[in-house]
């Protein structure tokens, strides 16, 4: 098993390095690929030191069965074929792919089995925020249709790369030794001791992308009709995302029943007593597999509505985790 690397270097980059390396990925040989600055840079796995190579457009994936990109869409739109041509599976980060009707977009524990259809040899990782939700939504699915979502986002720096991580705390620094924040590039506006209710670019129907990413992405994910309606916002924390999600579905049910389903459900664990102030927070999400959810409770202004919180590593689960999964899956069902 060879597999590859294409944006080694970013912060989803280092995370499939080490999500390989903790779950003991069956592979022989890795291959790690980046940019003209990050080429030549080594990083170490498994003992060994692995140089970051130029990607180019030849044969360096001759050999390669899986190919993990997360180099942004106009990298993975430009060397896909140069990646898949010889038959390399290539699992994208990017948003490039993940509406084209001939592409999986796949959450694990949702559905996994789309992996298997790949006409183009890609498949898609959806946004981090739909891969967290949706692993909430499956078990209550299967509890009575979900006919509409409500979801308010609260997006750690980190979402933006090692890049925004690095100028909110370089923010932070100024504001505390100067009183003024001099650094604003990767954000719109200063995200220390703020938050900024835009994500992405405006569309026409001032939805942004990353909004309409939630409404088009949980549709096809979960092969459903559901309606999403999201507000995405940034917040100044460093690390792990968050939501809150309101649930409409076709038959009333209770909380009871959601906390059963979740506490059996794949993915998911269960910090709820809020008499006791327990309850996730992304502080303690950071680092983990799992997508924490607690607030579980019946939704006082809806007969059919249940309204929890979520949060979840958004770099783990909500991007290289969710892409190492599929991979599994891929070998489990068919060796490939």
């Amino acid at each position: 098993m060879k597999v590859a690397i294409v944006g080694a270097s970013g912060a989803v980059g280092q995370e499939f390095l080490r999500v390989l390396e903790e779950r003991n990925f069956p592979l022989d040989e890795l291959v790690l690929f980046g940019s003209a600055r990050s080429a030549g840079t080594k990083y170490n796995f498994r003992g060994k030191e692995i140089e970051v190579k130029l990607l180019q457009h030849n044969d360096d994936f001759k050999d390669v069965d899986i190919a993990f990109t997360s180099a942004g869409g106009d990298t993975s739109l430009e060397f896909a074929e140069t990646i898949t041509k010889y038959g390399a599976v290539m699992i994208d980060n990017s948003s490039a792919f993940r509406m084209e009707p001939d592409v999986p977009l796949v959450v694990p524990e949702c559905n996994a089995q789309d992996a298997l259809n790949r006409p183009r040899g890609i498949i898609a990782n959806p946004n981090c925020t739909t891969i967290m939700m949706v692993v909430v939504l499956q078990p209550i699915e299967q509890l009575s249709h979900i006919k509409r979502v409500h979801v308010s986002s609260y997006q750690s720096a980190s979402g933006a790369g090692a890049v925004a991580m690095a100028e909110l705390e370089q923010q932070y620094r100024e504001l505390i030794e100067t009183g003024e924040c001099k650094t604003i590039k990767k954000f719109p506006h200063q995200l220390a001791y703020n938050v900024i209710p835009q994500i992405d670019k405006m569309t026409e129907n001032d939805y942004t992308k990353e909004e309409m990413k939630m409404f088009n992405e949980t549709r096809k994910i979960m092969h459903s009709d559901v309606r999403t309606s999201a507000t995405c916002v940034r917040v100044s924390s460093l690390r792990s995302h968050s939501e809150s999600v309101w649930i409409e579905t076709e038959q009333p049910i209770t909380v009871e029943a959601v906390r059963e389903a979740l506490q059996k459900a794949p993915g998911v664990t269960l910090v709820d007593d809020p008499q006791n102030y327990v309850y996730p927070m992304p502080i303690e999400s950071a680092g983990h597999d799992d997508i924490y959810v607690g607030r579980v409770r019946q939704d006082i202004a809806s007969d059919t509505g249940i309204t929890l919180w979520l949060t979840g590593d958004q770099i783990r689960k909500g991007a290289a985790l969710n892409a190492v999964q599929i991979a599994e899956y891929l070998i489990q069902v068919n060796g490939l």
